[in-house]
């Protein structure tokens, strides 16, 4: 299978199933999975979170989970196909980034990795559309930005972030995040993410 097949069979199963992960997961037991550029998304599956905030074990599973949220909610969005990559490439800067400090799982700075990454890994396909790629990796790098700007840290810069992406696309996509989780309360989240939505919107 060329690399070009694979590329289209994940953007079809992006795009039309009602739970992608089926497909994606699928696809780790293909060797071609574990080659460039696809081992980008593979090392996700060898990558440790911290279990406090992330049970559902590692940043594949999780992964998974967000892009099963994503599928319910990309018609939302002002470009489901950047949506949906957008929502399976948010964490592919953690392999990279991920450290055990003071006995605590981190990934820092994964997310300005992550856009670096997710433009490489899109321009491994013949992709001519540079403004659908600026557009995934965009919400990439700017999917924490909401976390940071509700927990007043140094990280954040929304006047920047709304310069570059659509907030209602960063509010969902943090949703996602959010609710791909093993203990995720889907009330609390949405209240959350609804009250950031509402104060980046103006």
């Amino acid at each position: 299978m060329k690399i070009n097949d694979l590329f289209e069979d994940m953007e079809k199963h992006l795009l039309e199933d009602e739970k992608p992960s089926e497909f994606f997961n699928r696809c780790t037991e293909n060797p071609v999975f574990k080659e460039e550029p696809f081992l980008m998304l593979y090392r996700l599956t060898q990558t440790k979170q911290s279990p406090q905030y992330h049970p559902e074990g590692n940043v594949w599973n999780h992964t998974m989970m967000v892009l099963d949220e994503a599928a319910k909610v990309k018609s939302e969005s002002s470009d489901p196909r950047a949506f949906m990559w957008a929502a399976l490439l948010h964490d592919i800067g953690k392999p990279d980034t991920t450290r055990v400090r003071k006995g605590r799982i981190t990934s820092y700075n994964h997310e300005q990795l992550g856009e670096k990454l997710t433009e490489k890994f899109l321009f491994c396909f013949s992709i001519e559309d540079k403004k659908f790629v600026s557009k995934v990796k965009a919400l990439v790098r700017w999917h924490m930005q909401i976390l940071f700007s509700e927990k007043k840290l140094p990280y954040g810069n929304l006047k920047v972030m709304k310069e570059q992406v659509d907030s209602r696309d960063i509010a969902l996509l943090t949703l996602c995040d959010r609710l791909g989780r093993g203990n995720a309360d889907p009330e609390r989240e949405k209240e959350a993410v609804n009250k950031y939505y509402a104060k980046i919107s103006r």
